[in-house]
């Protein structure tokens, strides 16, 4: 029997008062001073149990961020350096009927800067983060959520406190400290589990018992006699799962069930102490494929799950917070949510942030979003002194013991972009010394990370950074010459400077797991933290929100290339233009470049594609600021997250132009193949009648891949398309099916917005109707209308669909709120903006 007593710390009185939200557009600066500061966080309590009946009594931290000394009645227990840690203390000998207990702070700021100051011999690189994100030094000095300090996306808000439970457990004879599962799949095609228990044994000798596993739907029970030795040590059973039961495996969202089995786990041993633990298991494989393929140079990169290859569709997730106490529940499902719904089946934990809690993992595995987990490592060099190294294998230890029993991890890697931060110099390191940062490298994430996973978790692959070349990086000493060759590996890439409209900057890569383009959010995000004089792209509020070098001219410059930049002499008006465009075009911008790697998928063209993969940059917010996000701070879609929902669709058609043919592809991610209708119409931007259709019947959709199904030469089309040019139309197709199969509908634009002829100023009307718990808006339009948008402002929901091309003069879009409204509010919250409204 164990005994818990959580304990709630108050956070110090000056903390809480100096808090709120005056001037909150700058708070990230105004309140810097508490990060400078020493905090100490104490209270008393008494104990609810009588001390003489406990042979161990521990105090345990699962979260202290990050440097602190742990005291308890003035005897220092211990001392904490690793926000990712978890820190148990011995008070056997300390604790009394009522105690005093105080966890004094040192500013992560001061101790970070300190720590650099004493390292002995070569400097590790960058010092500072640069000055347009306003940030602090030497993050790369503390094993603290990186991000705290500054990103290109965020604030420097570098928290101190206790973000986890704290609490006291007390026992006898033994305690479990770590319960894991893992699934196997052996060569007798049967399933069985890996069952692992981590016990801290108190007992001066071995206990005996045993251990009955019972998953009542699989109607498998096994018991097994176990002896536990004095001390901290794991016992690991393996249990055959029933022959005549009928396994169902877990499946990513779109590929099947997430099916989970309760499972109770029962120690009964000598010493007359029960423990039942009860835990959901699940079943499934994962591989990442890396061998030669036919035609092409280098070696492939996808991941089979459960034998399936499968085409990786999602995004990368940052925190959602700059303070982790306010993420609840409710925020994690809401952002993951919205990931499954908009097609994605996989996100990327990034190496900036932290380790996200239980439940993050939890949702995950109930809705079928694979993660491809990063150790806590981001886009700079570390030390490996003797105590930093102890920390991270304490941390690396901790966190895949406490996360590998979740389906929905496919993948550990080691850090982000440090493989490439090297090979590339980022950090402009003279030659001569380049050999001693490999070789801190390699010593931090392949002698400890890497050790330790494999030896922690041989149930999923592991790669040493993204990006990487995987296979290819190990040859050649876990460094490559060039991370980013699209013949192995995964790539990041970002391009600021050419046309996003045109696919062929794209890298033709393996898998693409990262890449971008920045928006502003929505006006009604803005407007909770600023005031009317902040309203407009050079505003003080605007540059010190942008932190991104020359992001928001890099945002007008792209607009500018495809559409006329907005130019109302009311600034209000015009700053609400210009979010709109961004919008616009990071959309438009992403779902070029995503629907490249989509139908690159099957095809090798000069010895690149195969491409298996697309996680854009980046899902989530943690503030309100132009950023790559497709989800604001609150969870609002951005244009962007609703055409991911259509570039990540099941059944896609995919245009594109080379040399004046337009080819038509079809994408599919079902399992199997379907026979479909192309529809493809041309509309003159000046009627709401297509000039001309075609309807191919009979085309096959191959199953999980990506086929051409049509080609015309562009002059062609136009000319059998009477009236039609370039500028004066536009295309669109979809897939039919049976069975109310169907893709969502496609469109190809033959020019730039900006030079389109024909097109006029529409009448854009909406009426708002409810059915059950779902708003429906029947939007009417005069004219073909691009990019209609939806806007409901603070009412929390989100469309059925949103920036689309209207092309008839009817369309329902329906609304899912996700808080209780009503029509009234909907209709007088409502704005509607197409295109030509930006003036």
């Amino acid at each position: 029997m164990v005994l818990l007593l959580l304990l709630l710390f108050l956070h110090p009185s000056t903390y809480n008062n100096f808090i709120y939200p005056y001037h909150s557009k700058f708070n990230d600066v105004a309140y810097r001073w508490i990060s400078l500061d020493n905090w100490t966080y104490s209270r008393t309590f008494k104990t609810p149990f009588d001390i003489k009946k406990w042979q161990k009594v521990n105090l345990v931290f699962e979260g202290v961020d990050t440097v602190a000394q742990i005291l308890l009645n003035n005897v220092t227990l211990g001392r904490t350096d690793n926000m990712f840690n978890r820190y148990s203390f011995d008070i056997t000998s300390v604790i009394q009927e009522v105690n005093f207990v105080e966890v004094r702070f040192l500013s992560a700021i001061s101790y970070a800067a300190e720590q650099s100051r004493c390292h002995k011999g070569h400097s590790i690189p960058p010092v500072c983060p640069p000055p347009v994100q306003k940030g602090e030094c030497h993050v790369n000095f503390i094993r603290k959520e990186q991000c705290s300090f500054s990103w290109d996306w965020g604030p420097s808000f570098p928290t101190q406190g206790i973000w986890k439970d704290v609490r006291i457990e007390a026992y006898n004879h033994y305690h479990l400290i770590y319960f894991s599962t893992t699934p196997l799949f052996g060569n007798t095609q049967q399933w069985c589990l890996e069952v692992e228990s981590i016990f801290d044994v108190v007992s001066s000798k071995p206990i005996a018992g045993l251990v009955t596993v019972n998953i009542p739907k699989l109607q498998t029970q096994q018991t097994f006699s176990v002896k536990l030795q004095p001390g901290e040590g794991s016992i690991v059973q393996l249990v055959n799962i029933n022959k005549s039961a009928t396994v169902e495996p877990w499946w990513p969202n779109g590929h099947g069930k997430q099916t989970g089995y309760n499972m109770t786990t029962t120690f009964t041993m000598e010493a007359g102490c029960q423990i039942e633990k009860f835990s959901k298991v699940y079943f499934r494989t994962v591989e990442l494929v890396q061998e030669p393929i036919p035609g092409s140079p280098g070696l492939s990169f996808y991941f089979k799950i459960n034998g399936r290859p499968i085409f990786i569709k999602g995004s990368n997730w940052i925190p959602a917070d700059s303070f982790q106490d306010r993420v609840t529940y409710d925020t994690l499902r809401l952002l993951l949510k919205s990931a499954a719904d908009a097609n994605m089946n996989a996100l990327r934990v990034w190496g900036g942030g932290v380790y996200e809690q239980d439940e993050f993992y939890d949702i995950c595995d109930e809705i079928g979003i694979m993660i491809w987990q990063d150790f806590m490592f981001a886009c700079a060099l570390y030390p490996t002194d003797q105590n930093y190294l102890e920390s991270v294998r304490a941390e690396v230890s901790h966190q895949v013991r406490r996360l590998k029993s979740h389906p929905s991890i496919i993948l550990w890697s080691g850090n982000n972009e440090n493989e490439a931060a090297i090979a590339s110099n980022w950090f402009s390191i003279p030659y001569p010394d380049i050999g001693v940062y490999i070789e801190d490298y390699v010593t931090l994430y392949v002698k400890n990370i890497r050790e330790i996973v494999l030896c922690e978790d041989k149930s999923r692959p592991f790669v040493v950074s993204s990006p990487t070349n995987g296979l290819e990086s190990v040859k050649e000493g876990w460094l490559s010459r060039d991370p980013y060759d699209t013949h192995y590996g995964d790539t990041h890439f970002y391009d600021y400077s050419n046309d996003c409209w045109n696919w062929t900057m794209y890298p033709k890569t393996r898998f693409a797991s990262e890449y971008g383009f920045q928006s502003w959010p929505s006006f009604s995000t803005i407007e909770k933290v600023s005031s009317p004089e902040d309203w407009s792209c050079t505003s003080n509020f605007s540059l010190h929100r942008q932190h991104h070098e020359g992001g928001n001219i890099q945002m007008l410059q792209e607009i500018g290339r495809h559409f006329k930049l907005p130019q109302c002499p009311d600034p209000v008006k015009q700053f609400k233009d210009m979010i709109y465009l961004t919008q616009v075009m990071q959309a438009q911008c992403i779902k070029t470049e995503t629907e490249f790697y989509r139908f690159s998928q099957s095809e090798i063209i000069n010895g690149e594609g195969h491409t298996m993969g697309a996680l854009y940059w980046q899902l989530n917010d943690i503030w309100q600021a132009p950023s790559w996000a497709s989800l604001e701070y609150g969870g609002k879609w951005k244009l962007l997250h609703y055409f991911a929902q259509n570039f990540f669709a099941p059944l896609l058609p995919v245009a594109y132009e080379d040399k004046g043919v337009l080819h038509i592809y079809g994408v599919s991610d079902l399992h199997e193949d379907h026979k479909v209708t192309l529809r493809v119409s041309v509309h003159a931007w000046s009627s709401l009648e297509p000039v001309c259709t075609l309807a191919k019947e009979g085309v096959t959709v191959k199953a999980q891949s990506a086929v051409p199904i049509y080609k015309e030469s562009i002059c062609d089309l136009l000319e059998r398309c009477r009236n039609c040019t370039r500028t004066s139309c536009v295309i669109t197709f979809c897939l039919v099916g049976e069975d109310g199969l169907q893709s969502p509908r496609n469109h190809y634009f033959l020019s730039s917005l900006k030079d389109a002829v024909g097109l006029e100023k529409t009448q854009l009307s909406a009426s708002v109707s409810q059915q059950d718990d779902i708003y429906i808006f029947a939007l009417q339009t005069t004219a073909i209308a691009p990019f209609v948008t939806l806007d409901v402002g603070s009412i929390k929901g989100r469309f059925s669909d949103n920036g689309f091309l209207m092309t008839e003069k009817k369309k329902m879009v329906a609304f899912y709120p996700w808080e209780p409204t009503s029509v009234e509010e909907l209709e007088s919250s409502l704005i509607l903006t197409s295109l030509l409204d930006v003036v």
